[in-house]
């Protein structure tokens, strides 16, 4: 009896093989699932080359030829774009405010981390902005962090996969218009052949045709109601700005999404205005330095690495 009792026990041990084989393969496939999604960089090509960006090309293609021939220095007002950055305080957060005065919206440019675009590819927005010699420069919407969302940048579709029928993208054509519109709506291509020079797809909107779109309960997924913001709005032909709040700290408390809206409109005056990545994504670089105070949980003031950012040389 005892040798039989043992012969079983030998082969109960044989059948567990297959179970431990299974929670083996489960647990490589977890991790394997966990470095794809926030450690193995993957780079991806553009989809496709819109008007705006071919414009856009020749036009600096011939502002460079002119500047050489001419070999001398233009400034930012010669130019027809001028920037001026000043601060504020609103409910208990520092704000900074980028107001941007330009007559060619194309001047606000995007770039993405090692200039490359893919997933998990990622740098600090001071580091993206000088090496792009940018003379202000805020975190985009972060797109390496997800598989959906349309992705255009300086008139180039690189994704066209719709987050679902109810993401409120922002478009900003080439002409200076800025337009909220939901993914369900509208494709990527189509928004390319009309001549969208940036799209960004993170959101929600804030305030739209002069109207602010969110309310006191609105927020983004589960974040906590007051953080550190970016936000970019539209103001009137010609005039952008650019917003980035503190927050997650004893010095500024942050803002929900409702108060950044009601900022943007009563103060700023935005006819227009989106919310971009935030929380320790918030960043803003102006003049050689980051000026605000970018944090994840409040301990340690530093930058995050991100995707990409919107920048301007002026």
């Amino acid at each position: 009896m005892a040798g039989r009792h043992e012969r079983q026990g030998g082969r109960g041990g044989r059948r567990s093989w297959p179970t431990t084989l299974y929670v083996a393969a489960v647990l490589c496939f977890t991790v394997y699932l966990l470095l794809d999604t926030f450690v193995i960089q993957r780079t991806y090509s553009a989809i496709a080359v819109g008007s705006a960006a071919k414009t856009a090309e020749t036009s600096s293609s011939s502002t460079a030829t002119t500047n050489a021939e001419k070999a001398s220095t233009t400034d930012a007002s010669s130019s027809g774009t001028s920037v001026s950055l000043s601060t504020s305080r609103y409910e208990d957060t520092t704000v900074y405010v980028v107001d941007i005065y330009t007559d060619d919206v194309t001047s606000l440019m995007a770039a993405l981390a090692n200039d490359t675009y893919g997933r998990n590819v990622t740098e600090t927005t001071s580091q993206m902005a000088e090496d792009n010699n940018a003379t202000v420069a805020i975190n985009g919407d972060y797109y390496g962090a997800r598989n959906s969302g349309y992705v255009i940048r300086d008139g180039i579709l690189y994704r066209d996969t719709a987050a679902s029928s109810d993401q409120e993208d922002l478009v900003i054509y080439s002409d200076g218009t800025f337009d909220i519109v939901t993914e369900g709506s509208v494709t990527a291509e189509d928004l390319l052949a009309n001549g969208a020079w940036q799209v960004f797809s993170f959101g929600p909107g804030l305030i739209d045709d002069g109207a602010i779109t969110v309310t006191a309960n609105s927020e983004v997924e589960q974040a906590m109601a007051s953080n550190p913001r970016t936000a970019i709005g539209k103001v009137a032909d010609g005039h952008y700005v650019l917003v980035v709040s503190d927050g997650r700290t004893s010095e500024s408390a942050g803002l929900t999404l409702y108060q950044l809206a009601t900022y943007m409109s009563d103060e700023l005056g935005c006819e227009t205005a989106y919310n971009l990545d935030g929380g320790g994504s918030s960043t803003l670089y102006y003049d050689g330095s980051v000026v605000n105070n970018p944090t994840t949980n409040g301990d340690r003031i530093t930058e995050r690495s991100v995707s990409d950012i919107v920048y301007l040389t002026a």
